[in-house]
């Protein structure tokens, strides 16, 4: 009896794996900053053509997760303290941005409740030893945010800077940086949108980024 042949995996389905695996290993701390990303090991590890890693590597560049040195090496980028204070800059605009919409939209009670039910999911790990458990559900509630904001741009914006707030964390080797991650330091954000209060809620949202930004990004260097 032959056997059926194997389908091939169509070229954009294999593009968007070799990608994703690239930037799970980047964001998850296997690579870390100053790492040299080369195409034939990436290749041969992933079982790939190079051109297919090279696609990867060049959307991951426009990410801002790989950068190209003088000799056109490919490397993890380095995130500086000042690119640091910058990204969650930029993030307290989009949030806040996000608030103000929730708490002007009529579905504001609702998102209340989905808000409220993510404040559960933080608080479930606020003793839990596993890192990463603590970091999705931190994202979590900052990513559903935005969604409840109803505005799209707001959330790809948002989802663009993913990564780079990922490698942030990841390589913050800080005893204090679950306390960032705590319920207590959100369920401020979200009473704030339960009253309607958008000054308050603002305000919340930019002290929170302010602090994390202090916390990942050393004093020491204003680089």
């Amino acid at each position: 009896m032959t056997a059926e042949p194997l389908v091939n995996l169509d070229r954009s389905t294999l593009r968007e794996r070799a990608l994703e695996a690239l930037r799970s290993a980047i964001t998850s701390g296997q690579y870390r900053p100053g790492d040299h990303l080369g195409e034939v090991e990436l290749a041969t590890n992933l079982g790939i053509s190079r051109g297919t890693v090279r696609e990867a590597l060049r959307h991951l560049q426009q990410e801002g997760l790989v950068t190209a040195s003088n000799r056109n090496m490919l490397r993890v980028s380095t995130i500086s303290p000042r690119d640091v204070r910058e990204l969650f800059r930029v993030r307290a605009a989009l949030e806040g941005l996000a608030l103000s919409e929730i708490i002007a939209s009529p579905q504001r009670k609702k998102a209340v409740l989905a808000l409220r039910e993510a404040l559960s999911r933080l608080a479930d790990t606020d003793d839990a030893g596993d890192f990463t458990t603590r970091l999705e559900a931190d994202l979590g509630f900052h990513l559903l945010l935005c969604e409840l904001s109803g505005n799209a741009v707001l959330v790809e914006a948002w989802r663009y800077l993913e990564g780079r707030i990922r490698v942030t964390i990841m390589n913050c080797e800080s005893v204090d940086t679950p306390s960032m991650m705590a319920r207590t330091r959100h369920a401020p954000i979200v009473d704030a949108i339960e009253r309607g209060d958008v000054e308050a809620a603002r305000s919340v949202i930019e002290h929170h980024m302010a602090a994390a930004a202090q916390q990942y990004a050393p004093s020491d260097d204003d680089a």
